[in-house]
């Protein structure tokens, strides 16, 4: 049986009752394992699906979180110290290995499928070898509407994504994160520092490095959503279009381009589309639209 914390779940305040049903989906999915490892970054879906995980299994539960060259250090203690607030169980593990895989240096248009697949795989190993039967992972509705290879292994390897099944979109997370007075409910999306690279070219630490200090160096000018895209020796950054004005402006973009030009970049340059989520994806699905390769 499904071990249920004594403390009833926290109910949303002022939400609709169409999320609040599908709140109780997800509670009614999560209640079925009886304990769960999560896979936890840090990010908002991952910090609510573990904030609703604690909820229904209490203390037969662990969040996990890995560590490699991909995911920002920021993000990893960021992570432990959510796990410290929300009183979880939480463990780091190290997948630097993952970062040497051919299939991931070679970065092929299913680099993600190979990188999950690794990655979950220790997660399985973990939770075997700790008596944790179900393995929850946070992708949500919305994900499902992009070009996300690393569904396959989740498959594969029998994980969970409660969020998924239980129909709620990041909207919806949002929304149900701020009722739990949970930090991350407004925290800009994150990815893997892998994304900002174009299929095809090759993924070094190195580059990795680049992308992470870069990204870190205009946040901490107030850009909390960005992207810094690695195209060889150019740099394309891309921020929402209420920010693009103050990054245009004379002193606060000659330092940028100081920053980044140190960093290694040779060129600097500003996307005017603005900050998307997947924007390495747009070729790629660009192609499979007309049928090329």
């Amino acid at each position: 049986m499904a071990r249920v914390s004594r403390s009833a779940p926290a109910r949303p305040r002022t939400t609709g009752s169409a999320l609040i049903r599908k709140l109780s989906r997800l509670e009614k999915i999560i209640a079925r394992c009886d304990g769960a490892l999560v896979a936890f970054s840090g990010g908002v879906d991952s910090t609510f699906l573990l904030s609703v995980a604690k909820d229904v299994l209490g203390a037969e539960l662990l969040a996990v979180t890995v560590s490699f060259p991909a995911v920002p250090r920021s993000e990893v203690e960021a992570a432990k110290g959510l796990a410290r607030k929300l009183k979880v169980k939480h463990l780091v593990v190290s997948a630097d290995e993952v970062a040497a895989m051919k299939q991931f240096r070679s970065n092929p248009p299913d680099r993600c499928y190979h990188c999950k697949k690794a990655i979950l795989s220790k997660l399985v190993a973990i939770a075997k070898k700790r008596g944790f039967p179900c393995i929850l992972e946070a992708s949500n509705r919305d994900d499902m509407k992009d070009y996300r290879p690393g569904h396959k292994a989740v498959k594969e390897l029998g994980a969970r994504s409660p969020l998924v099944e239980a129909g709620l979109s990041k909207a919806d997370i949002r929304a149900l994160s701020k009722e739990r007075w949970l930090v991350t409910w407004d925290k800009p999306s994150a990815a893997c520092l892998a994304s900002r690279i174009p299929y095809g070219e090759t993924i070094t630490r190195t580059k990795l490095a680049r992308i992470e200090e870069g990204e870190a160096f205009l946040v901490s000018l107030g850009f909390g959503a960005c992207r810094l895209r690695h195209h060889g020796t150019l740099a394309r950054i891309e921020v929402p279009e209420s920010g693009m004005a103050k990054l245009l402006k004379g002193r606060l973009r000659h330092k940028i381009v100081e920053k980044l030009k140190a960093l290694g970049f040779r060129y600097v340059t500003f996307d005017l589309e603005g900050y998307r989520s997947g924007s390495m994806n747009e070729a790629l699905m660009e192609k499979q639209r007309h049928g090329t390769r």
